[in-house]
C-alpha cells in the first residue's frame, strides 16, 4: 500500500519581467506626453467645466505680461499680428477648409487683448477657439 501523497504541481504565472516592461512603458508615455505640443508658451489657463478639443492649427498665446506669441514667435503689435495670422491661415487653407486659431491666454491677461486676437483671427477667416482647461 502506497501511503505517500502524490506531489501535484500548482500552476503559477511568471511575473518577473512584467515589472520591467511596465516601468519602461510608464517612462515612455511620460516622455511622449511632455513632447505632445512644443509650440505652446506656458501660461496659467482658467479652469472650465467643458474642455474644447480641436486640432490646433495656429496657437496664439498671451502671457501674464500681455505679450502675444504666435506659436513661439513674439508679436510686437496688433498690425503685425494681423499680417502674420493672415499668412499662417493662408498656408493652412490648402490643407484645411476652415483653419482654427487657438487662443491660449493666461488667467491674469486682459480680456481686451484676447478680444483683439479674436477679431484679428476672424478678419483672417479662421475659426477661433478659446483654450480653456
Amino acid at each position: 500500500m502506497d501511503i505517500r501523497r502524490k506531489l501535484k504541481s500548482k500552476p503559477e504565472v511568471q511575473t518577473g519581467a512584467l515589472n520591467d516592461i511596465l516601468f519602461i512603458l510608464l517612462l515612455f508615455f511620460l516622455i511622449v506626453s511632455t513632447l505632445a505640443n512644443p509650440n505652446v508658451i506656458k501660461v496659467n489657463n482658467p479652469r472650465g467645466e467643458n474642455d474644447t478639443k480641436v486640432k490646433q492649427n495656429v496657437v496664439v498665446s498671451i502671457d501674464k505680461d500681455q505679450k502675444i506669441y504666435l506659436g513661439q514667435m513674439p508679436v510686437n503689435d496688433l498690425a503685425q499680428l494681423d499680417t502674420l495670422l493672415g499668412i499662417e491661415i493662408q498656408k493652412l487653407r490648402t490643407l484645411v477648409d476652415t483653419p482654427s486659431v487657438v487662443i491660449n491666454a493666461d488667467t491674469v491677461s486682459h480680456y481686451g487683448e484676447v478680444f483683439r486676437v479674436m477679431q484679428s483671427a476672424k478678419r483672417s477667416g479662421a475659426r477661433v477657439v478659446a483654450n480653456v482647461q
